[in-house]
């Protein structure tokens, strides 16, 4: 077993720190570290990035050959942890001889602690842990930027004092959808910090709704699906993405994800809002925005590429979503061509 302390506060030090017991190639790109490992002891990578208002991201997509024991204080600060694993386990004690918690694949968690407390994660060998930590470190200064970090501090800090707490959400994956379309994030430079903050924020939002439906003990029923079957659901949804153009039925993606129709469209219904048809359909418009915003295909070669049959039934749905014609968007596109 292998431990590691880190009393860091700030992320290029965490980063510095990690490199130097972990190994591996350190860069920075656009103000965010990647660290790359290819080691006796670890493979894969951590990447990081902090935002204003005292916000920072991290993105673990690795795996350790021996187990590990991080032992975190910061005494300078006393943050607020909002963690979710896509895939595999993490646990967590407060203090090395504290009562352990565990968080598996699709479900939130939220920590904060005392003052000088050691927070302690345990990550064990031979898993392909991948895991997203949004940190958020108190600010003293009262600004615009600020104001959210300070709306957190009052919703988990008892009369602006820390305490030790953990909490333990149930499954999610509305989460996991996001922390998906973060890890599919290709732009660059200021495009790529700027898709990175919105979704961090967005799934702060989600992590914190569901703190508070889990409180109040929502008449929403609670999923019945297995983790399993929620990964299920997870692929299936990137399937469709990926195979816009193919005629998907429920009974065929029931077939292929070894799924009841009830189970599927509750899965749907978790995890995008929305049942297994609507899904489809969205996907295939979005798409079909792509190929006439950035292709020189005509709208007939587009419907027909992304699995629709009938021309006027995508123009009606198109122009619900985007407030006009295909061809008028195309229109859009080419004027906007001629003169750049």
């Amino acid at each position: 077993m292998k431990t590691v302390s880190l009393k860091a506060a700030r992320i290029n030090q965490v980063f510095e720190k990690f490199q130097k017991d972990f190994g591996g190639d350190l860069r920075k790109e656009s103000e965010e570290h990647i660290l790359e490992m290819d080691n006796p002891l670890a493979k894969g990578l951590v990447r990081g990035i902090t935002f204003k208002g005292g916000i920072s991201y991290m993105e673990f997509d690795v795996e350790f050959s021996e187990d590990l024991v991080l032992v975190a204080n910061s005494p300078k600060y006393t943050p607020i942890c909002f963690t979710y694993c896509s895939q595999g386990h993490i646990e967590h004690s407060f203090g090395r001889n504290g009562e352990k918690t565990e968080l598996e694949n699709f479900q939130t968690g939220i920590l904060t602690s005392k003052t000088k407390q050691d927070n302690v994660l345990y990550f064990a060998k031979d898993v392909h842990l991948k895991m997203i930590m949004i940190v958020v470190n108190p600010v003293k200064k009262l600004n615009e930027e600020a104001h959210l970090n300070q709306e957190l501090q009052k919703l988990f800090f008892k009369d602006n004092v820390a305490d030790n707490f953990t909490y333990v959400g149930s499954y999610n994956l509305k989460v996991a959808e996001k922390v998906r379309q973060l890890n599919a994030i290709s732009e660059k430079g200021i495009a790529r910090r700027l898709m990175t903050e919105g979704l961090v924020h967005l799934i702060l939002a989600l992590e914190i709704q569901q703190h508070s439906d889990d409180l109040k003990k929502s008449a929403t029923k609670e999923s019945s699906l297995t983790a399993k079957e929620q990964e299920t659901i997870r692929e299936l949804s990137l399937f469709i993405n990926n195979y816009p153009e193919k005629q998907l039925s429920v009974s065929y993606l029931c077939k292929k994800g070894g799924l009841s129709p009830s189970k599927l469209q509750e899965g749907f219904k978790l995890m995008h809002g929305t049942t297994v048809t609507d899904y489809i359909r969205d996907v295939r418009i979005i798409k079909a925005e792509d190929l006439i915003k950035n292709t020189d295909m005509n709208i007939s070669e587009v419907v027909y590429s992304i699995g629709f049959i009938s021309r006027s039934y995508f123009s009606k749905i198109f122009k619900a979503k985007f407030n006009c014609s295909p061809k008028e968007y195309k229109d859009k596109q080419t004027a906007f061509a001629v003169s750049a």
